[in-house]
Order: C-alpha cells, then sequence, then structure tokens
C-alpha cells in the first residue's frame, strides 16, 4: 500500500465533500435539522455528505469496512477500517458557525495509517500518513512549544451527555480559569486536534466523543509532536471515550489536574 498516494486520494475526497457541504450551507434551512438525541443534530447535509465520502472511498479500498458517525457501512473483520465523519461541528454548521469540517481516518487491525481533516471554514486541509510530518496545505506543522501552564492556551469540548461530564468539567474549569492563558469552547473536535497539531492551541480536552470524532485528528497530532491519552494517561482514547490530546508538554500538568479528584 503507497500511504502517500492513497492520502494523496483522501485528500481530493475531503475536499470535494467541503465543497459540497460550502455550497449547501448558501441555501440552508433550520427546518432541514433532525434531532438525534437531546441538543445533538443532524440533516440531509451530513448524510449526503457521508453518502459521497463512504461511495468514493469503496473505491480505493473496496474490501475496507467502515466507522462513520452518521451508520454507513460496517466494521466485522476487515483487515482495514476507514473512520469518517462527513461534517464535524454540526451545530456549528447550524448556526452558521466556525468551525466545522470533514474528517477521514484509515486504520488497520494494529494501528492508525492516515489522517485528513479538511476545515471548511478556513480552507485548510490537514493530512499525515504513518511515518510522515502532518502538513497544513503543503506546509509541515509542529505543536507549541509552550511548557507552563501559566502560558497554556487549552480548548475544551462540552459533550452532549451533559449530566455526566458537568461536575468533570466544572471542576476542570474552575482549577483552570484564571490560571491559564485562555479557555475556549468552539466545538468542533476534529479541527481542534489539527489546531493543537498547528500550535494555535496548547491542548484540547473532552470525553464522550466517537471514534469519527478524533482518529484523523490524533495522527496530525501525534505525527507534528504532540501527545493524546485518555484521562488515565492510557491508550483507551482510540474509542473517543476520553481524550487529552496537548503539546506533549503541559500533558502531565493536566493529567495531575484530571487525576485530582
Amino acid at each position: 500500500m503507497d500511504l502517500l498516494e492513497l492520502t494523496d486520494d483522501v485528500r481530493q475526497i475531503a475536499l470535494e465533500a467541503g465543497r459540497f457541504i460550502r455550497e449547501e450551507r448558501k441555501r440552508f434551512s433550520r427546518e432541514s435539522i433532525e434531532k438525534k438525541h437531546a441538543h445533538d443534530y443532524v440533516s440531509y447535509v451530513d448524510k449526503e455528505s457521508e453518502k459521497r465520502i463512504v461511495t468514493r472511498l469503496k473505491e480505493l479500498l473496496p474490501d475496507a469496512g467502515f466507522i462513520a458517525e452518521e451508520g454507513s457501512g460496517s466494521m466485522t473483520d476487515e483487515k482495514y477500517c476507514w473512520v469518517v465523519d462527513p461534517l464535524d461541528g454540526t451545530t456549528n454548521f447550524i448556526h452558521d458557525n466556525s468551525p466545522y469540517c470533514v474528517s477521514i481516518a484509515l486504520r488497520d487491525e494494529k494501528e492508525l495509517l492516515l489522517g485528513v481533516v479538511y476545515e471548511i471554514c478556513r480552507d485548510e486541509c490537514y493530512w499525515t500518513y504513518k511515518g510522515a510530518p502532518s502538513y497544513l496545505n503543503g506546509n509541515v506543522i509542529h505543536v507549541s512549544s509552550v511548557n507552563t501552564l501559566d502560558d497554556a492556551f487549552i480548548a475544551i469540548g462540552f459533550p452532549y451527555r451533559a449530566e455526566e461530564y458537568k461536575p468533570f468539567a466544572l471542576r476542570f474549569i474552575k482549577t483552570c480559569y484564571g490560571n491559564v492563558a485562555g479557555l475556549r469552547l468552539i466545538g468542533a473536535a476534529a479541527a481542534e486536534m489539527c489546531y493543537v497539531a498547528a500550535g494555535r492551541f496548547d491542548a484540547r480536552i473532552e470525553s464522550y466523543l466517537g471514534p469519527w470524532d478524533i482518529a484523523a485528528g490524533c495522527l496530525i497530532l501525534q505525527n507534528a509532536g504532540g501527545k493524546v491519552t485518555d484521562f488515565s494517561g492510557g491508550d483507551t482514547f482510540y474509542s473517543g471515550h476520553q481524550v487529552l490530546a496537548s503539546n506533549g508538554k503541559i500533558h502531565d500538568f493536566l493529567l495531575n489536574i484530571i487525576e485530582d479528584r
């Protein structure tokens, strides 16, 4: 498998999906919204984007499985699996607020092989593959050099499972607010992981995500010199249940805050 060639193909697929989403936003109506759960929305744009992406990915690797947010495909015993979020940041998209993006990753039974995130609002394509640097529109990117919490600019996420997450979120914010450079809530996990990779944020934290939210962003961040773990410092983050992503230099500081229960 030529990962560079495959990644180039996936980049084109992500860009095509992004163009579709951008055009649909111009005529989008909130009457098109469906509610999956409380405050968790989906629209025909998410579904059509996923359909287009899955169709094109099947042309690249016909025997690969799928884990996709809106339910396309399935993963059983296939050697390769695509992990797809056809529109990450749907609530932002609905309200015409940035960012929102397309996220596509490929993994085998052991590890992530490639990741592409196209952030539509900024027209920014992030990408990498196993053993390669991470790129933003063709330029190599690296995480920040910030090494103290006092200077840390941190993105936080508020998942839809509010009651389970609220005690942790309130404690984390109480500890960090006024003691870090800034806290921001943006609402698109895949894009924010890439922002950490590019040095715009120094860390990003959230629970109760899906693997499609973070798969591509994880590899992009890791190949840019960053670190991703669960809240115990382990490697169960691939599920999306607990995801702490950072530049690596402030990771242990944040784990200490998280573990101070």
